[in-house]
């Protein structure tokens, strides 16, 4: 089953369009990454999907619900945290997640608030205002808001932001678990070391979706520099970044005993993305 159906979805801001026709699937159970440049449409995407803005056109379906129509039933099962934490300033960090955990009445609250708190480091710093904490601690806050009900699906704008490395370690150990357990993770992110940690990713550029594929596979869409050096004689080739393609050209030396070194240099994953952003650019200028 599908957490996630999206056909034909569009979105305009007067004559900037924001969303494109845009088709997508989402899996239950995955964590599913959105990448691509400011102004791609991933935010925009996001909240479409919970409810919070109305498309122009186009199918959705979040949990099989409708996010305008069902919006009520439907947030009692997903969870959100947008890119910048929609918190109460004035009051502590154990008391906004109480708030928020009271308002979609979860069962043992003050329990589960001070194991969501435990996860996030936030113990020591739980009465604190929330108005004194840095932008990284409002993110380990907001992140605590939007679990503290065990939604089915969550979508987490930009959530390791700012956040130190620890915690984001922590975080994706997390979100593992959730999904292991069938929780679906929907995110938006801008590091790609964490694109590499999803199921699946889905490059977006001006609302329109310029691939959807795992990122193994992403990455095989990039280059390998190969350099062979044979009796102390280097020899330099650009193949393709796949398995069969570093064979083919390996092949070519027999991998003899003579063969002293093997050295490749494989595009990463941001480089890729970026290359795909540009061929569209370039089509468009053609």
């Amino acid at each position: 089953m599908n957490a996630i159906e999206i056909e034909n979805l569009s979105k305009y801001y007067g004559k900037l369009r924001a969303l494109n026709s845009m088709s997508l699937e989402v899996p239950e159970g995955t964590i599913y990454g959105l990448v691509g440049p400011n102004g791609s449409g991933k935010t925009t995407l996001i909240k479409v999907l919970v409810g919070s803005l109305h498309p122009n056109s186009g199918f959705i379906k979040v949990l099989g619900l409708d996010p305008l129509k069902d919006k009520w039933k439907l947030r009692k099962q997903i969870g959100y945290m947008p890119q910048s934490p929609a918190l109460y300033d004035d009051l502590s960090a154990r008391n906004n997640i109480m708030f928020f955990g009271k308002a979609q009445n979860v069962p043992d609250l003050k329990k589960k608030a001070d194991e969501i708190l435990s996860f996030a480091e936030l113990t020591s710093r739980a009465n604190d205002m929330v108005g004194t904490f840095s932008g990284g601690m409002k993110k380990r806050v907001s992140l605590c808001c939007a679990l503290i009900h065990n939604p089915r699906i969550i979508f987490l704008d930009e959530p390791t932001a700012a956040v130190d490395p620890h915690l984001k370690m922590q975080s994706w150990i997390l979100f593992r678990k959730l999904a292991q357990s069938g929780v679906t993770i929907f995110i938006s992110t801008h590091q790609m070391d964490e694109a590499m940690l999803c199921d699946k990713v889905t490059i977006l550029r001006n609302g329109e979706i310029l691939a959807v594929d795992t990122p193994q596979n992403i990455l095989q869409r990039g280059k390998t520099n190969l350099k062979i050096s044979v009796n102390n004689e280097e020899k330099v080739s650009t193949i393709d970044s796949t398995p069969k393609s570093l064979a083919d050209e390996l092949k070519k030396y027999g991998l003899e005993k003579n063969i002293t070194s093997v050295e490749l240099h494989s595009s990463n994953i941001e480089d890729i993305i970026l290359s795909i952003v540009h061929e569209k650019e370039k089509e468009e200028k053609s």
